[in-house]
């Protein structure tokens, strides 16, 4: 039985509070560097990442030491940190000196030693200073800890690994919940396990109607034991689509034999916002009860989850975790390291400091991936690469700083006077730099030191934990600063300037998530064309892209086109009275619910006035900016109602993906504009940069992100085999086949 001794350590070794007060860390290239200056200082005699492996009480060991001196019988291990190192917490100590005392019991037993020195060396990557911690050790008592933590490992891995033949077996003969597949999802699932075993990736345009996340889910798993993976991870990007894969994960166990008996783990990860018991009190022990002693408990609650048999939801893992009085956020992030499939946000893949990239590369693991609604990856990956720096929030703070943070908060203050008279000339319009503001990095960098030391002595203050994440947030960004992104000024008022990093291409960053995986599969119904997504996402140069033909036939749908009108800005005005008719028109000759799609909120509102101006009988109602939950549910309950109406929305906004209405719920879709973003400076820039990088820079600023929003709303129109509709596509540029093109091939096969 395989096992890493960091992993080891990480189940075995941790003792008492969870403190995850912040202390600056270096990024992981910073970490990497770190390593190799010290390394490098060592000079001659000295052996670096030197393997170590060995047999403990059944378990086969294996690790890397980072430093090891045969002549001198010293074996030394890095840690990399930032600032003050009593910040360093207690359970992060413990556990950096059990991995070391392991890699010590390893040494003398491989090298045939009966005792070495032992060094923890703590490495300031900011000062460039070495502070090591060392102690001589026996082989007897460094084996007898060693077997003491392989003893506590070994019950659980031996579980693990029954656990693992058994899962294996059962999923391999895996039923489907239903009598049979639907129409095109058997080819949806065997093109899924075609790609899960072969360990590929691939875009996959699958439409509406095919059953998408069941025809996904149960390929993938059939595929795990057979391509030999470790986890599955099922990643979305809205909260409605994670709780239709928990339910299609309970639905595949409830149709297996002994349902109640079902190896399975699968958890779902919330966000900390949505898990925290305490949101008022920080994460450590001195401040929240579920942090104190959480360690200690753990062992008990992972035990109790690992053996639920359905879903770990966000509801179950709380009520185990209310049961053992520790944080139920934290033992989510725990039972992520044990469970089989994984339920998640796409950011906890690919943001800065995603958990399931961490655990994959730490283990080793071969890990399957499935994004769906894949299209939406491209700005959910901009926005995780993107950060806004206010200097209004520093202003606020500094009025009522506490003494010590004076200082460096008037530097930052200073720092930010310093980049507004640089760019004085621009006024309160945005401006993009060529590069970061001189000072306000540096500024910064001392600022966050403060702050990291106020906040780890005293209470704490929401206000000052706010400008500590923004400022590192930003730190992190500016310091990987380059092509792949922009920075933006913009001064709108007297003491509100802003800084923000905005990223362009998220590929430079996404990158090494794709070659971790396994096997990767993006899927959505609007994904055309394939290699849009390759380029902006950065997936491998072999990365393949297959469009599956649609459930539905071009007979229950009527595509109709308006060539003698225009949408264009100029045009709008115009439009209105043209497009109110042709409304008014549609309803009147066939009655029912319509939806009528706009770019904008104005343009939406001006179009609904004139058709209540020419046709005051016809029903409507409006989608408002910032609706509520419950307000959203009340508009989409509307179009169950025996009245007929038309209900006007914005295009690319919540009513125009993810939303199922079949049969008479919806009978027509009105898309006025090529959903288009605004033509402005931010826009004009993104634009030069795909044209410099992809030579594609209109098609992908413009015209494809535009053609999939169009896509996405009027797909809302036919959602099973039985439905019939009508899409009206107000705008005479849809008829060019550049346009035309990017839309659904089947739309125009009738």
């Amino acid at each position: 039985m395989k096992v890493a001794v960091r992993t080891l350590c990480e189940f075995a070794a941790r003792r008492g509070d969870l403190d995850f007060r912040y202390t600056p860390a270096p990024s992981s290239e910073e970490g990497i560097a770190g390593h190799q200056s010290v390394q490098s200082r060592r000079g001659y005699g000295y052996q670096s990442e030197y393997l170590l492996t060995g047999e403990c009480q059944g378990l086969e060991l294996s690790g890397r030491a980072d430093l090891y001196n045969p002549h001198k019988g010293l074996l030394e291990e890095i840690k990399t940190h930032r600032g003050d190192l009593s910040r360093i917490r207690g359970h992060q100590r413990a556990m950096h000196q059990a991995q070391l005392r392991a890699y010590g019991a390893l040494l003398c037993r491989q090298e045939q030693r009966k005792k070495v020195t032992l060094s923890l060396v703590y490495y300031d990557t900011s000062r460039d200073k070495e502070s090591p911690v060392t102690e001589t050790a026996t082989a007897d008592e460094l084996w007898q800890e060693l077997e003491a933590l392989c003893l506590a490992y070994r019950a659980w891995a031996e579980q693990e690994e029954q656990h693992r033949d058994e899962r294996d077996q059962r999923l391999g003969h895996l039923r489907f919940p239903f009598a049979d597949f639907r129409t095109g999802q058997r080819q949806l699932a065997e093109t899924v396990y075609r790609n899960a075993v072969q360990s590929r990736t691939l875009l996959l345009e699958a439409p509406t109607g095919l059953g998408k996340t069941l025809g996904t889910l149960f390929p993938a798993l059939m595929a795990l034991p057979a391509g030999k993976q470790d986890r599955l991870f099922y990643l979305t990007c809205r909260n409605t689509t994670r709780q239709m894969a928990i339910d299609a994960v309970d639905a595949l166990r409830q149709a297996q034999p002994e349902p109640n008996n079902w190896p399975l783990r699968t958890l779902e990860l919330v966000s900390k916002d949505d898990a925290c018991e305490h949101p008022d009190k920080a994460c450590h022990g001195e401040s929240c009860p579920l942090a104190k002693g959480f360690f200690d408990r753990l062992p008990d609650a992972r035990a109790e989850a690992a053996q639920v048999r359905e879903p770990l939801t966000r509801e179950r893992l709380a009520t185990i975790a209310a049961g053992h009085d520790i944080c139920p956020y934290f033992l989510a992030q725990e039972m992520a390291r044990w469970c089989d499939v994984v339920i998640a946000d796409v950011n906890r893949l690919f943001d800065q400091s995603a958990l399931l990239h961490a655990l994959v590369n730490q283990n080793q693991w071969k890990a399957s991936v499935l994004v769906d609604e894949a299209h939406n990856l491209v700005d959910r990956a901009r926005s995780m690469y993107s950060v806004r720096l206010d200097q209004q929030r520093l202003l606020r703070v500094k009025k009522a700083a506490p003494k010590p943070l004076k200082s460096p908060l008037n530097r930052a203050a200073r720092a930010w006077q310093d980049v507004v008279r640089e760019q004085e000339a621009a006024g309160t319009e945005p401006v993009f730099l060529d590069s970061m503001p001189n000072r306000l990095p540096a500024a910064l960098q001392g600022l966050v030191s403060a702050l990291t030391d106020y906040l780890a002595d005293n209470p704490p203050d929401l206000a000052l934990q706010e400008l500590l994440f923004e400022s590192v947030a930003f730190l992190k960004l500016a310091d990987q600063f380059g092509d792949h992104s922009l920075c933006e000024y913009h001064r709108p008022g007297r003491g509100r300037a802003a800084v923000t990093i905005q990223n362009l291409i998220p590929a430079d960053f996404l990158r090494d998530r794709f070659v971790a995986a396994d096997s990767v599969l993006l899927f959505s119904a609007t994904l055309t064309p394939g290699v849009y997504h390759r380029d902006l996402l950065g997936l491998p140069e072999d990365s393949r892209f297959t469009s599956l033909p649609s459930p539905f036939s071009a007979g229950q749908l009527q595509v109709h086109f308006t060539p003698r009108i225009s949408t264009r800005k100029p045009d709008r005005e115009a439009s209105l009275s043209a497009i109110a008719d042709l409304i008014a028109t549609q309803f009147r000759e066939h009655p029912g619910h319509y939806l009528a799609f706009f770019s904008s909120f104005q343009y939406m509102r001006q179009v609904a006035e004139a058709l209540a101006d020419r046709a005051p009988d016809l029903p409507q109602r409006c989608q408002q900016p910032g609706m509520s939950h419950d307000r959203r549910t009340a508009f989409l309950a509307g179009f169950r109602e025996p009245q007929p109406a038309v209900a006007f929305a914005v295009l690319g906004g919540v009513f125009s993906e993810g939303i199922d209405l079949p049969g008479d719920q919806l009978i027509g879709a009105f898309v006025a504009t090529l959903g288009l973003p605004p033509f402005d400076p931010w826009h004009e820039v993104l634009k030069a940069r795909l044209e410099e990088r992809f030579g594609a820079g209109y098609d992908y600023t413009y015209r494809i992100p535009g053609l999939q929003k169009v896509a996405q709303a009027a797909g809302r129109v036919i959602r099973t085999p039985e439905d019939e509709g009508v899409i009206w596509l107000i705008d005479d540029r849809f008829l060019q086949p550049a346009n035309r093109t990017l839309l659904p091939g089947w739309w125009f096969k009738y």
